[in-house]
């Protein structure tokens, strides 16, 4: 049976009516994954930008001239603003393409063997260093933090290295609290050891670069650094899809290229994890460093540090709130406050934030190697826009503060909380969790509550996000993550 297809324009009412139900990218009304300059220009820009290289393929540079020139300028502008006129690298789809691609050069320069050595990060490095180690087949070694300031000890980095170690990891800032690893003392450790330091700055690099208030020393120009990687996704202000990832060796840069003339084709040289790729993201991340300028972005950053000092003022005069560490750069977590005789739990409180328009992020409490654990907290993203609507987003906070206060952190689902009852008292063990064919797993979701089959543009109505957090807290991680697996591949599958 054929379908006669749909008008250009009946197609274009249609996804506009899907998106209709999607969370607002513009005016700084979600505090997570999307960055919004505020300039409505610079959307334009990108959009004209992308359409221009619609049919390019970034897959050969040598017939795509453009790819090459444009990477080339973003790469001048990325190497200057972290401080080194002699860094060579490549652009990537994203943050964590730029990681695994880090690992990946790290373990090819040092000659490790495929599938084995390890790296060396703190607990609060992104979990795409965890998705790289899987894919390279990789050990990765979490080293806790301290539970309040959530920065790592850099002795205890050095401690955690072993004989197979081939990469140090540290952050600028990490994701989960905003904090700055003390990237000279670990590179000093990097020295020490011999060994190669990356810094992950696929966050907030490119705000960092700019931050009006000094800060201690963090890229390409500390002692044992060896590699960054930032996302002109991000604070770049690209569209999804650039990020670049930066060599102080060219030699170790050209580790993680895939190169081969062994096949009755074309000759295949690939920088990244890709071989056909879109210039979309390369194209419109281009363009945008060359309309801001630095002055551009130096202006729109002063934007972000004003109003994150703003909200955390805020939050520091909501009594059973606490602002999580001491965060340095675009985004901070926010925790109950245990030393208050009336603490707020950090989840309700962004669910009453969201009742009243705004977006935050709820994250779970984590358990360190050591025993000792992160606070369950509520993740804010600051971005320029924000400093237009700051006033409106800290009587939220403080509405939002007085309505939770007194309410008893959410419960994890009826079922699911008797399942972590089992697995407390070894009636269920982890690998029977693990072992459960995928239609088991989704009766499980639904009898808690969480209907993968739930109508998606109703599905942030549908499904109670605090409830799943706590479960999240209460369940063996990998058994959440088998979980968490089969509710999206369900979610995304007709």
């Amino acid at each position: 049976m054929t379908s006669p297809g749909s008008s250009v324009d009946d197609v274009l009412a249609e996804l506009a009516s899907r998106r209709a139900g999607d969370a607002p990218t513009h005016g700084g009304r979600i505090l997570s994954y999307v960055y919004d300059p505020g300039l409505a220009e610079i959307d334009r820009l990108a959009a004209d930008a992308a359409a221009m290289v619609q049919p390019v393929n970034g897959l050969d540079p040598t017939v795509f001239g453009s790819v090459a020139s444009c990477e080339r300028d973003l790469i001048t502008f990325a190497r200057t603003a972290f401080g080194s006129d002699d860094a060579v690298g490549s652009i990537t789809s994203g943050g964590t393409e730029s990681c695994v691609l880090a690992v990946l050069a790290a373990r090819e320069h040092s000659g490790t063997r495929a599938g084995s050595g390890s790296i060396v990060m703190p607990s609060t490095a992104h979990a795409a260093f965890d998705k790289a180690a899987k894919l390279l087949g990789v050990t990765a070694r979490r080293v806790p933090v301290d539970p309040i300031t959530t920065r790592v000890d850099p002795q205890a980095m050095a401690d955690a290295v072993t004989d197979d170690t081939f990469l140090l990891v540290a952050s600028a800032p990490n994701y989960p609290t905003g904090a700055l690893d003390p990237i000279e003392e670990i590179g000093a450790v990097a020295l020490d050891l011999g060994l190669p330091l990356h810094v992950d700055a696929c966050l907030g690099g490119f705000a960092l670069a700019w931050w009006p208030e000094e800060l201690p020393a963090w890229d390409l120009r500390v002692p044992g650094v060896t590699s960054l990687s930032a996302d002109f996704h991000k604070y770049g202000y690209a569209p999804k899809g650039a990020s670049i990832l930066l060599h102080t060796d060219r030699d170790r840069h050209r580790s993680a290229y895939f190169a081969t003339t062994d096949w009755p084709g074309y000759p295949i040289v690939n920088a990244t994890l890709l071989g056909s790729r879109s210039a979309a993201g390369l194209a419109s991340a281009w363009a945008i460093t060359r309309h801001l300028g630095t002055a551009g972005f130096r202006r729109l950053v002063r934007d972000i540090a004003s109003a994150k000092s703003a909200l955390i003022d805020t939050i520091r005069g909501i009594d059973g709130l606490r602002v999580v560490g001491d965060p340095q750069g675009p985004v901070f977590a926010v925790a109950a406050d245990h030393d208050s005789p009336d603490p707020v739990d950090p989840h309700r409180w962004a669910d009453e934030v969201a009742s009243r328009g705004f977006t935050l992020q709820a994250q779970p409490g984590f358990t360190q190697g050591d025993g000792t654990a992160l606070a369950p907290s509520t993740h804010l993203t600051i971005t320029p826009i924000t400093a237009r609507i700051v006033g409106e987003l800290s009587e939220a906070l403080v509405l939002g503060a007085t309505a939770a206060r007194g309410v008893s952190p959410a419960q994890a689902p009826t079922s699911l909380a008797e399942l972590g009852a089992a697995f407390a008292s070894g009636t269920v063990s982890v690998e029977d969790a693990l072992g459960l064919d995928s239609a088991t797993t989704e009766a499980i979701l639904v009898g808690a509550g969480i209907d993968p089959h739930t109508d998606p543009a109703a599905a942030s109505d549908a499904l109670d996000l605090s409830a799943v957090i706590a479960a999240i807290d209460l369940l063996p991680r990998p058994v959440t993550a088998k979980m968490l697996t089969e509710f999206l591949a369900a979610f995304t599958n007709p």
